[in-house]
């Protein structure tokens, strides 16, 4: 994927980088490239998943003992 972004004749060199930089991320193309800058056996991606599970049980947990009043 590509970005092409073009320079406003009005425009700051800042405000175009900062463009550019917010299509880059919304487009996902740097996400993508640190996923597959590694490679990762299959069976790591589901221990992660699985693990990414669990934290996120763990949070909600926690969450409804501190909207309990508990510690």
């Amino acid at each position: 994927m590509l970005q092409v972004t073009r320079k406003d004749p009005k425009e700051g060199l800042e405000n175009l980088i900062r463009r550019f930089n917010r299509k880059v991320q919304q487009s996902g193309v740097l996400a993508q490239a640190r996923k597959v800058q590694y490679f990762e056996k299959p069976i790591s991606k589901t221990e992660r998943r699985q693990k990414a599970i669990i934290r996120k049980e763990r949070k909600i947990e926690k969450l409804k003992k501190i909207r309990m009043g508990q510690k």
